[in-house]
């Protein structure tokens, strides 16, 4: 018997090369940071309905927001008017990103997009061209927000419309009540460091029973739900 060759131990169908070609790249690991934009220059490219949603996002973060579109939507300009965005009407230009922290490349143009993204690098400026993970510095989860408390959701880029299935499943699951909490929390943890105590991170976790803590705000008990906090927080310490 003749020993195999090296074509019959290949798997069939697609020849090698074509397999390699059609191999799913791994989706890139981004690193999850909050960013703090407040009274920082934003610039996003575009008019249309995205470059819109992208605005309206950034509002709620304090920046500085120039928006360059030659058509801009109707929506666009009346936030002009209102002066809560800067709006230059004419195509862009090189130099438009120039003071920016971040930029938002969101035509319908790839061309266009391209090059925002090319001189955001230049300028060593964070950019995000919409549907394009692979030209973007970074990617804009799905989120929601119940006071200070902020929770993301992203898959990397894969599947936006999964992403934000997950985070209403969460936000369906997350109430006010959730808010209340993490602002007594955050009045608890003030008042000790006044005192000059250190809580160990640890400690915290073992004192946060979340489940009776969240009753009693359900119930507007938030001094007795602040006082068992206290309370569980000086039984942990003294333990350890």
């Amino acid at each position: 018997m003749q020993p195999e060759s090296k074509a019959t131990c290949r798997s069939p169908g697609l020849p090698e090369n074509n397999r390699l070609k059609n191999k799913r790249p791994e989706p890139s690991v981004y690193y999850p940071i909050f960013l703090n934009i407040q009274d920082k220059k934003c610039v996003v490219v575009g008019g249309g309905n995205v470059a819109l949603r992208k605005v309206k996002m950034l509002l709620r973060h304090g920046p500085r927001i120039t928006v360059v579109s030659p058509k801009p939507g109707r929506e666009m300009v009346v936030l002009s008017a209102k002066r809560a965005i800067r709006l230059i009407q004419r195509d862009y230009r090189t130099g438009d990103l120039g003071d920016s922290t971040l930029a938002i490349a969101a035509t319908d143009v790839g061309e266009v997009n391209a090059k925002v993204a090319q001189e955001a690098r230049k300028r060593g400026v964070l950019v995000n061209v919409t549907d394009d993970p692979g030209s973007s510095d970074f990617i804009i989860p799905s989120s929601f927000r119940r006071g200070a408390l902020t929770v993301a959701v992203s898959t990397s880029g894969m599947s936006p419309a999964f992403a934000k299935k997950i985070r209403r499943r969460l936000e369906r699951g997350l109430g006010a009540e959730y808010a209340s909490l993490l602002s007594l929390i955050g009045e608890v943890r003030s008042a000790l460091r006044k005192k000059g105590y250190s809580i160990h991170g640890e400690t915290w976790q073992e004192a946060l029973d979340l489940d009776s803590l969240l009753r009693l705000i359900r119930r507007g008990q938030g001094k007795k739900a602040k006082a068992s906090l206290i309370r569980k927080l000086g039984r942990v310490r003294s333990k350890s």
